[in-house]
């Protein structure tokens, strides 16, 4: 395993092929509060590439045209809060996606343990440690430690799309989970404009 660590921007030329696992880490779960301290790409093959905001420059040009390629799926866990997250600080909607914590919900319904670390341990027999998950992100210079944790985040997921897209298939809700990932992005937006506590389907 390889980890790539950028300051800003991923390096130009860079392929991470047609389907990316993309994850951020922020100092905190507020939306309006908390900034965005990191991204975190892997194309699947083992090794993983970090972005850096260091100094709050989200320019980043090279990382925003992949994110906003309609080419190009960005595979989350969790992408409800990542995409809030890239939305506010990088004015970026992300399509098309895949969450497979969402597509776990739909088609494990016979657990309530949908965790990133649940879904590696129970679909592919791997122990990731989220040990670090806490710790401070805004610092200058992320620790080792840090590294491991924020790459074990992306290096799991085009694994785990896999096997739930097979489950997804066996249950007949291919088509259902499409639709919910497809609206992903208005989830995020709503979250960021205050219905983060509010269910509008509701009676």
């Amino acid at each position: 395993m390889a980890i790539q660590l950028y300051q800003n921007d991923l390096p130009a030329g860079l392929d991470l092929g047609d389907i990316v696992a993309v994850d951020t880490e922020t100092m905190g779960l507020n939306l309006a509060r908390d900034r965005l301290c990191l991204v975190q790409l892997s194309a699947g093959d083992g090794d993983a590439h970090l972005v850096q905001f260091a100094d709050g420059d989200y320019s980043a040009p090279n990382l925003r045209a992949l994110l906003a390629d309609p080419k190009i799926t960005k595979l989350f866990h969790f992408a409800r809060f990542d995409l809030a997250m890239i939305r506010h600080h990088m004015g970026i909607d992300c399509q098309p996606v895949y969450c497979t914590k969402l597509a776990s919900k739909l088609v494990r319904t016979f657990t309530d343990k949908h965790g990133l670390r649940d879904l590696c341990r129970d679909l592919i027999g791997v122990e990731i440690s989220k040990q670090q998950q806490s710790s401070d992100w805004g610092a200058a210079e992320l620790t080792r430690e840090q590294l491991n944790y924020a790459a074990s985040d992306v290096l799991y997921l085009h694994d785990l799309k896999a096997r739930l897209d097979a489950m997804l298939a066996r249950e007949g809700r291919s088509e259902m989970a499409r639709a919910c990932f497809d609206f992903l992005p208005w989830r995020a937006r709503l979250d960021l404009a205050g219905w983060d506590e509010v269910d509008i389907f509701e009676h």
